[in-house]
């Protein structure tokens, strides 16, 4: 593969992702496709060099702007997506309109141009709760918010498209991701940010004893990676590292790297239909010679450094519309 599309490639994931390309494949050429919403961001790009991507302004609903920007492209990655829980429960039209009809034109578009390969990058929040054991692939989808709603809808449009017209289209479902260049609306950075400015970690009530698997960014781009070039085209891949922590051991973890006591912890009002526990099995992933490579441990220790000397980076990030979001979302001042 030699140029490869990047959709929400200046995001979280998408960022690495395209960081861990130009790193491990000397001749691939990156287009980054980003409609650079609150949760796009240039800066996440600025150490790459720029002669090998190409940055392109757009929506992924958008046909005639993706069209464009696939041209001359042997592969489509796509990371495009509206992701945060929390906003999704206060309005989910954003999200379906990015979630859903965008990976509708995603795949049109793939099939209209004769792309090879397409992977589609999707949450292990599709499945639900599951109080003991794995998800499987083979399981059904029962999300239950809207934002996993409006990502279990595209996978549904993915899959029926393959099927109907064999459009090379391949899903991704990972378990939560961690590392720099994460918005801080998320809990990992917004907790160490929070930290880090001597201001409370909100932690949901009720929900401090939920559990989540952390997979590290970097290992979640070699996966998608790794069902990109050997992963086959209708199937679905979980991504998971087998990293289970509950919600109140992550902050207390948090509060440990940044040298901050449990006082700053602030129990907040639950989230609306809080899952209780998400865990994927990624066995047939690893099948395909993938594994994770980032211990827990040496994982948030670096990334909480990392959030350390980077408050040029997230500073930024959490003022103007943020502060309103923090207030409704929270019911406290920021």
């Amino acid at each position: 593969m030699r140029r490869i599309l990047v959709t929400g490639g200046a995001g979280f994931i998408g960022s690495n992702f395209v960081r861990y390309q130009l790193e491990r494949y000397p001749d691939v050429h990156i287009v980054v496709f980003d409609k650079l919403t609150y949760a796009g961001n240039r800066a996440n790009l600025v150490d790459l060099d720029s002669s090998r991507y190409t940055f392109v302004l757009g929506d992924i609903a958008d046909r005639p702007a993706l069209e464009t920007a696939l041209d001359g492209c042997d592969a489509l990655v796509n990371f495009a997506a509206d992701t945060h829980v929390d906003r999704s429960i206060m309005g989910a039209s954003e999200f379906i309109a990015t979630n859903v009809t965008g990976v509708y034109t995603i795949a049109e578009c793939v099939r209209a141009l004769g792309i090879p390969r397409a992977v589609l990058v999707s949450t292990d929040e599709v499945y639900g709760s599951i109080d003991a054991g794995a998800f499987r692939e083979t399981d059904p989808v029962a999300p239950r918010n809207p934002y996993a709603a409006s990502k279990a809808s595209g996978d549904l449009m993915a899959l029926a498209h393959h099927a109907t017209f064999g459009t090379p289209l391949i899903i991704t479902r990972g378990s939560n991701t961690y590392g720099p260049y994460q918005h801080p609306e998320k809990v990992l950075p917004l907790f160490v940010t929070n930290a880090l400015e001597g201001k409370p970690l909100p932690l949901y009530r009720g929900g401090e004893h939920n559990v989540r698997d952390w997979l590290h960014v970097r290992d979640h781009g070699a996966a998608i990676d790794c069902v990109l070039r050997k992963g086959t085209p209708g199937e679905i891949y979980n991504i998971a590292a087998g990293n289970e922590r509950e919600n109140l051991e992550l902050t207390r973890k948090i509060l440990e790297l940044t040298g901050k006591d449990e006082s700053l912890i602030q129990p907040v009002p639950d989230r609306p239909g809080h899952d209780r526990r998400y865990a994927v099995d990624a066995s047939k992933l690893r099948s395909l010679g993938w594994v994770p490579e980032v211990p827990w441990d040496d994982g948030i220790a670096a990334t909480v450094a990392w959030y350390c000397e980077h408050e040029t980076w997230w500073r930024p990030l959490k003022s103007g519309e943020f502060v309103e979001y923090y207030r409704r979302q929270y019911r406290v001042q920021p």
